[in-house]
């Protein structure tokens, strides 16, 4: 390179590359600090590790379909200490980071049912979470074919994992999964949070689940993948907030409109999960204080007014307060 020493290129490449992210990580690297690496802008030191009250953060409010507004399913409890993330589709580990949570945080992972998109992320947490400083087996809870699955997808890892530990010298108790699978019952209790899990009917996807989680007299619940069911209703009962599922019969029926080849298709959706108008019904049964739409097809534009035209009519059903989730929405 001539005219210009290693020191300057280095320094050019870093001040150019993404303008704003690279003013702020090439200085960084640049002066030795390359926590840069698994801390991106500082954004994982901005969220306090102690949560005096438990935090809902949506992470991905996708569904199967690409959306570039929208990740995949994945959503994060935060309560006390203790960081909880339930399902981790496509793009979770880079959601998190923006959501402030440095991925080494994460030391239990909680999976609804073990369709691709509420999983396709899950090595990506896996691996960053240990190489960024996660030194304790990571604890996987879903229902019964959770372990066969998640092993399934961990086995193509074995080669890059002995690699680590042997070069990068990572923590080989990292290197481990601890399972717990359960379809009903009080799952997993730490440190003043509880969560129970309770069947869900994703028609023909069996097992799946939802969870409740319980923190200081605070009730979130997650319904994952469902059609209505009375245990959504059992489990959500007087529930602070419930996250469910929904799709609008509204826009997919204008879909069908234009692409009447889909018919089978959409149908197929309507089979298994829950619309709009469905879950409210599940939340005014239930008495939930606020109800929060997720997993949301088809996923509208993050604008109000297109997500108030996709959520039409909920207001007649349920009355408490409604919230059209958004990816990093704080709740």
């Amino acid at each position: 390179m001539a005219g210009m020493d290693r020191r300057k290129f280095l320094k050019s490449v870093f001040l150019g590359a993404g303008g704003v992210l690279a003013g702020t990580a090439g200085i960084k690297a640049l002066r030795g600090d390359f926590r840069i690496y698994t801390h991106p802008l500082g954004l994982a030191d901005t969220l306090p590790e102690m949560q005096e009250e438990m935090k809902l953060i949506l992470l991905g409010t996708g569904m199967p379909m690409p959306c570039i507004y929208r990740s995949k399913p994945a959503q994060v409890i935060l309560a006390g200490r203790k960081v909880f993330l339930v399902d981790c589709g496509a793009g979770v580990v880079t959601r998190l980071v923006e959501a402030g949570i440095a991925p080494e945080r994460i030391e239990n992972v909680f999976i609804t049912h073990n369709h691709s998109d509420h999983t396709s992320g899950f090595e990506n947490v896996f691996i960053s979470s240990w190489n960024s400083g996660r030194s304790m087996p990571l604890s996987v809870y879903g229902p019964g074919n959770t372990k066969d699955i998640i092993g399934k997808l961990m086995a193509h890892l074995n080669w890059d994992i002995s690699l680590r530990i042997a070069q990068a010298k990572n923590s080989p108790e990292g290197a481990k999964i601890h399972y717990g699978e359960m379809e009903e019952g009080l799952i997993c209790e730490e440190e003043g949070v509880k969560v129970t899990v309770f069947p869900v009917d994703h028609g023909i996807v069996k097992p799946a689940v939802g969870y409740k989680f319980e923190y200081k007299g605070k009730v979130i619940v997650i319904s994952g993948d469902t059609q209505p069911c009375e245990n959504m209703v059992r489990y959500s009962e007087k529930a602070d907030v419930l996250v469910h599922e929904a799709y609008s019969k509204r826009w997919l029926d204008k879909g069908l409109k234009r692409f009447p080849e889909k018919r089978a298709m959409v149908e197929g959706i309507m089979e298994y999960h829950s619309s709009t108008l469905e879950a409210a019904e599940i939340a005014q049964r239930a008495k939930v204080k606020h109800l929060v739409f997720t997993h949301l097809i088809p996923g509208p534009a993050p604008v109000w007014y297109f997500e108030k035209d996709w959520a039409k009519g909920v207001s007649d059903v349920y009355k408490g307060k409604v919230t059209v989730g958004r990816d990093l929405m704080v709740l």
